[in-house]
């Protein structure tokens, strides 16, 4: 797995910043020593930390002061009469650019609150009045990041509504077509079973053949024509009527 790129901007931690300045000078070092040694390249490479502290690399075959005379050969800059009036402008350099680190490093003091003892009044409501200003600009700057948060959730509030509401519709439309499937299946249930009922009494009827007459159309039809007309006897003799009959019966 590949290490992640990092993005180049000033480290704003001091001792990283320390930490990163130390290996990534150690290795350009290595780097311009290795080109000069593979190529045979004469190369000087300067360096000035933050703090303001020299580092340099020269080319074995020749010196700094020779490869910087031959640089300004090469751009036809003036050439120093002496090394000794070079040296001197070098020095004066160095000590201008430490003065201003050593400046650097007590304003960023005084904004860290680390050290306030060397500061007068009117230094100090110069700094308030600062940091004042610099609080309204974070403060706006946070507000700004809340109001788009804010916005976003509300966004996003609004899209999962929209979202519920057509699942909520999904599932509408899907019990509605289940409850029309149901009646569906009981109206022809229902269907079946009436036609079922109505072929029962057609069975029975086909069990009784009829040649020559007319078909009856239901069972209560059949039952009145298999009734034959009968007189209703009398439990008890009618002894007149006996008498009649036999009249030698006394």
């Amino acid at each position: 797995m590949g290490r992640g790129k990092i993005a180049i901007t000033k480290i704003e931690n001091r001792t990283n910043r320390q930490v990163t300045f130390s290996k990534r000078r150690v290795g350009l070092l290595k780097k311009t020593n290795e080109l000069s040694v593979l190529c045979d390249a004469q190369i000087g490479l300067i360096i000035f930390s933050s703090t303001g502290k020299l580092f340099e690399y020269c080319s074995e075959s020749i010196s700094m002061e020779q490869l910087i005379r031959r640089y300004q050969l090469a751009k036809g800059m003036r050439i120093p009469e002496t090394i000794n009036h070079d040296v001197s402008q070098i020095h004066n350099e160095l000590r201008r650019m430490r003065k201003e680190t050593q400046n650097l490093q007590l304003s960023l003091q005084r904004y860290t609150c680390d050290d306030l003892s060397s500061v007068n009044y009117q230094e100090l409501a110069e700094l308030e009045h600062q940091l004042e200003h610099s609080v309204i600009k974070v403060r706006a700057r946070k507000f700004e990041l809340l109001q788009q948060q804010a916005d976003d959730l509300r966004t996003k509030g609004r899209m999962l509504e929209e979202e519920n509401e057509q699942i909520y519709g999904l599932i509408k439309d899907h019990e509605a077509a289940a409850w029309q499937q149901q009646q569906a299946q009981a109206q022809v249930a229902a269907t079946l079973t009436m036609a079922t009922k109505m072929e029962e009494p057609r069975q029975v009827l086909e069990q009784f053949p009829f040649a020559g007459e007319a078909q009856p159309r239901g069972v209560l039809e059949l039952a009145i024509t298999d009734c034959q007309p009968y007189r209703l006897q009398p439990l008890q003799p009618n002894l007149q009527d006996f008498n009649l009959h036999c009249p030698n019966y006394e």
